[in-house]
């Protein structure tokens, strides 16, 4: 009986060693042209990377940026580009993804693919990735 007690807490406190160990995910999404909403996003990021890096624990973050909220993620015309150079070359916890769909749609209507800032990843579907981040239990968040 002991023997079966101690193997229980044995693989008890592993399991929470274990979950303890999973970093924690959040999704941040940027779907408005609007420098305001782009500034938040990145606040909160930072803020989030911040409380818990200070508790010793992982954290990942992704920002997803589709419709107005890809001009966050062009070069050629970002409003907050400077601050998310900073944050490419700091911070290797939070990372960009375009929406593919939107870089298209931009394309199209000013005859060339604007240029995106070094170092963001492209999806093809910005939504479909934020629901697939969800159905992999990241938190969404839409600042």
């Amino acid at each position: 009986m002991c023997a079966a007690i101690a193997a229980g807490l044995l693989i008890a406190t592993f399991q929470a060693s274990a979950q303890a160990a999973d970093p924690h995910r959040l999704a941040l999404q940027i779907s408005d042209d609007d420098p305001v909403k782009m500034r938040a996003v990145l606040d909160v990021a930072a803020n989030v990377s911040r409380h818990y890096s200070g508790q010793g624990d992982d954290v990942e973050i992704v920002v997803v940026a589709f419709n107005g909220g890809l001009d966050m993620l062009l070069d050629d015309r970002s409003p907050v580009k400077e601050r998310l150079l900073n944050f490419l070359k700091s911070m290797p916890n939070v990372s960009f993804i375009a929406c593919g769909n939107t870089l298209e749609t931009l394309a199209a209507k000013e005859g060339r693919r604007p240029p995106l800032i070094a170092g963001i990843s492209v999806t093809q579907v910005g939504v479909a990735a934020l629901m697939d981040l969800a159905e992999k239990n990241w938190t969404i968040v839409r600042p």
